[in-house]
């Protein structure tokens, strides 16, 4: 039975991640502008691709906490830095956009798949740049 002695700690480290994925996927479409969920459901590309490119953008840095944590503590710690990050990469490209007289969540929400693809890339790309930087 001692190939099984990891076991709690491979649950604890998947259930944390669980948990942050769904807090953050949760505060992630409570925090934005428009209503991510509504706007999938009726069907809108650009509203699905922003989404999906920001839980990537999380999900990759959570990835590389985990791989290079030191303690369960540190792990979560580092996981609310990367979803902190994350929502900054948001805002701070809204903000890039209203600077240019450009709404981001009234393109996203009118389905302007560009957009979309726009938020969606950042995010991708600002995930693996933070995941990056957390392999001290």
């Amino acid at each position: 039975m001692q190939y099984l002695q990891g076991l709690p700690h491979f649950l604890g480290y998947l259930i944390g991640a669980l948990v942050l994925l769904i807090a953050f996927m949760y505060c992630y479409s409570r925090i934005t502008p428009h209503n991510e969920w509504t706007l999938i459901r009726e069907g809108n590309v650009a509203a699905a691709t922003a989404y999906a490119g920001s839980i990537l953008g999380f999900t990759l840095p959570l990835y590389s906490a985990m791989a290079n944590s030191v303690s369960f503590i540190d792990f979560i710690l580092w996981g609310i830095i990367a979803f902190g990050v994350q929502l900054g990469a948001f805002f701070g490209l809204k903000m890039v956009l209203k600077n240019q007289g450009e709404s981001l969540s009234l393109h996203i929400t009118e389905g302007h798949v560009a957009y979309g693809i726009l938020v969606g890339s950042v995010s991708i790309a600002v995930g693996l740049i933070n995941a990056a930087s957390m392999t001290w």
